[in-house]
């Protein structure tokens, strides 16, 4: 059944039209007066509905039931990723949300190539935040990935991260997968860009109280790193 998010209150009785670009979508996939669709808003469960009408360019509904279903994982995952290439980015974003993430915090290092700020980086964060919300539609979570406005890495060190497991991954790391905890509930994991941390970078992660870490004998690429160590996460911690 199509499933769209809507940036919207939602209760079981409303009437509304879609947003602009739901309904588009709505029409694209030549839906019809009578079908059904399952809508959410990101604050958890969703919720059954029928297309009531439709116009040329409106699409009226009508929510019918709720179901409180829930399919966030019980590690909470904040990835701390350096900003890379545009498309990059993206894929990182995208699979992040597919995989369970509740956290991607983006980061300005020393050897990002893509840096923004005011309204680039508004404009980019809300690139990035409708690439999750799709994400979202498609791998069926009801709350999207948190994606939080994008500081230096010396900013995000500075502050408080209370996750129970700090990794840096690193091509140098000194410890081996397989050595972790056996149980944790959150995580935060650092990630490089292309060229990865600088030495010094590195060390500054490690006296904030990072572990460096060696995933394998082959360095992956920076739009490879988030997926492979959230699925790694969620193996050994949370719902895989």
């Amino acid at each position: 059944m199509p499933r769209f998010y809507v940036d919207l209150p939602l209760s079981v009785g409303l009437s509304l039209d879609l947003p602009e670009a739901v309904a588009r979508h709505v029409q694209v996939l030549r839906m019809q007066p009578g079908d059904a669709l399952n809508l959410f808003n990101g604050q958890g469960g969703e919720y059954a509905a029928e297309i009531a009408a439709m116009g040329k360019k409106t699409v009226s509904v009508s929510v019918q039931a709720f179901d409180a279903v829930d399919r966030e994982s019980p590690l909470k995952i904040t990835l701390v990723q350096a900003i890379s290439a545009a498309d990059r980015m993206d894929y990182t974003v995208q699979k992040a949300a597919e995989l369970g993430v509740a956290v991607l915090q983006p980061v300005i290092s020393q050897y990002c190539q893509q840096r923004y700020s005011g309204e680039r980086a508004e404009k980019r964060m809300a690139h990035w935040q409708g690439i999750a919300a799709s994400a979202a539609e498609q791998c069926g979570r009801t709350r999207l990935l948190e994606i939080r406005p994008i500081i230096s890495l010396a900013q995000f060190l500075a502050a408080t991260d209370n996750s129970e497991l700090k990794l840096l991954l690193c091509p140098t790391g000194a410890v081996a997968w397989a050595s972790l905890p056996t149980q944790v509930t959150s995580v935060s994991v650092l990630i490089g860009p292309e060229g990865g941390y600088s030495p010094e970078e590195d060390d500054q992660a490690v006296l904030a109280g990072y572990t460096s870490i060696i995933l394998g004998p082959r360095i992956l690429r920076t739009e490879s790193v988030a997926p492979v160590i959230a699925g790694l996460l969620q193996a050994r911690y949370g719902d895989f």
